[in-house]
């Protein structure tokens, strides 16, 4: 009986845990360039750069808006946008957006697409930059 009762405890855990960690796999994406441009079409997507504000001005997505993960006000800058519409962010090779990502899942952000390869691939795939 004891081992009934330890074997059950032991699967509602792991489902628990497994759940868990599906939760956060569907909240964040990392989305290939043509994906990720699929998704940035839709009107309703808050497009977020996360690099320097020099490296923005070297080029960026069109309609994409500067908040710069370096800043020690990050959090508090990218928890006032809208937790109720998809997030799409960047940055240059994929490790600042990746963080943020990460991130914004804490905040309570539902609905996360980081764009795989940052900047670099995204100009590697021939992708419109604007300036």
């Amino acid at each position: 009986m004891k081992k009934a009762v330890s074997f059950l405890r032991l699967s509602i855990t792991l489902i628990a845990l497994i759940s868990m960690n599906s939760c956060a796999i569907n909240a964040q994406n990392a989305l290939e360039p043509a994906a990720f441009e699929a998704k940035i079409g839709t009107l309703s997507v808050q497009l977020v750069d996360v690099r320097t504000p020099q490296e923005f001005a070297n080029g960026h997505l069109e309609n994409a808006k500067n908040v710069n993960f370096n800043d020690p006000e990050f959090k508090q800058k990218i928890a006032l946008l809208d937790k109720s519409k998809p997030i799409a962010v960047y940055c240059g090779v994929g490790g600042r957006s990746g963080k943020a990502s990460k991130m914004l899942v804490e905040l309570g952000f539902k609905d996360i697409s980081d764009l795989a390869g940052g900047m670099t691939a995204w100009a590697a795939a021939r992708k419109k930059v604007v300036k």
